[in-house]
């Protein structure tokens, strides 16, 4: 028999702060927690257990729906089944994620890789941002919410994405097929996709070159994006001016790994959005959900199990 559908579970997680946030939304929602064996609808609050999710779902009888915590699902690409009905954290996040683009984008654009580095008084370097011609790969969430943080100043912005749909707010969008006519007339790449297999490595060796070598790049995708040598070689190279980076392929980066040393290079560890401050951004999305569940209405951040995310 189908459980109720205010009945939810909330998995385990190894940080408390999080089972309580998805636990008090989901009460919040409307929702009455209970074990996974009775529930319709299955909170997975630990991102880093995905390991663990076979051995969770086998107990559950009723369950039609799981909620899962990150924008990116690529960890739980192997155990998405079209049997479920899968939501994510898509769009949560985008607006801490748009600062931090704003923060590299004006970090790259004024030197500031050279000038924290200098040990003594640097020759004076630097452009405005205002007015710069900008590319941005991807068109979700995250793009529409740096494209309204970037208007006041009046750059040229080409947002690429898989379909030919303008995204507001963006100069113009254009498909993927037509990156690499793009890539030669920006002053910066920044990088925004989700990672699939058509995504992975998708800057590369001959895209790097494709860049003009006053150009920067901006991932705040995933390190999957780009081929880590190959943009250790341009940067090295001086074929593009560099690179502010806030996930590395691998990520951790490793101690004594070259993109430390580079001076044209700028490293985040993966704050574009913390814990701190995402806890509240997806316990509002798991609040809002869990009531359109119980009202049997569309549910937020729906996520396409044929494309990945």
């Amino acid at each position: 028999m189908t459980a109720a559908r205010n009945l939810i579970a909330v998995e385990p997680t190894s940080r408390p702060e999080m089972h309580l946030a998805m636990a008090s939304a989901v009460e919040e929602g409307g929702g009455t927690i209970v074990p996974i064996s009775e529930a319709s609808g299955l909170m997975f609050a630990d991102p880093m257990a995905a390991d663990s999710f076979p051995d969770l779902i086998a107990q559950a009888t009723n369950v039609e729906w799981v909620q899962l915590p990150y924008a990116g699902v690529e960890t739980f690409v192997q155990h998405l089944d079209a049997s479920y009905t899968w939501t994510c954290g898509k769009g949560v996040y985008a607006p801490p994620v748009a600062e931090w683009i704003m923060t590299a984008l004006l970090a790259a654009f004024r030197d500031i890789p050279t000038f924290a580095r200098a040990k003594s008084w640097p020759a004076q370097a630097g452009r405005n941002l205002l007015g710069a011609r900008l590319a941005i790969l991807g068109g979700g969430g995250i793009t529409e919410s740096f494209l309204s943080l970037i208007k006041p100043w009046d750059c040229d912005t080409t947002v690429v994405r898989r379909q030919a749909a303008h995204v507001v707010g963006a100069t113009r969008t254009v498909t993927t097929d037509q990156l690499d006519d793009v890539l030669g007339r920006v002053d910066a790449v920044i990088i925004a996709l989700a990672l699939t297999s058509q995504t992975r490595g998708i800057i590369d060796a001959r895209r790097l070159q494709a860049m003009r070598n006053d150009a920067w790049l901006l991932n705040v995708g995933r390190g999957g994006h780009v081929v880590t040598d190959d943009l250790v070689n341009a940067l090295r190279n001086n074929d593009i001016a560099g690179a502010v980076l806030d996930v590395t392929d691998p990520e951790p980066l490793p101690d004594g790994h070259p993109l430390w040393t580079l001076d044209n290079c700028l490293i985040t560890p993966h704050v574009g959005n913390t814990p701190a401050m995402g806890l509240p951004l997806i316990a509002d999305r798991v609040r809002e959900n869990v009531a359109r569940w119980i009202a049997n209405e569309p549910l937020v951040g729906p996520v396409d199990v044929g494309l990945g995310y």
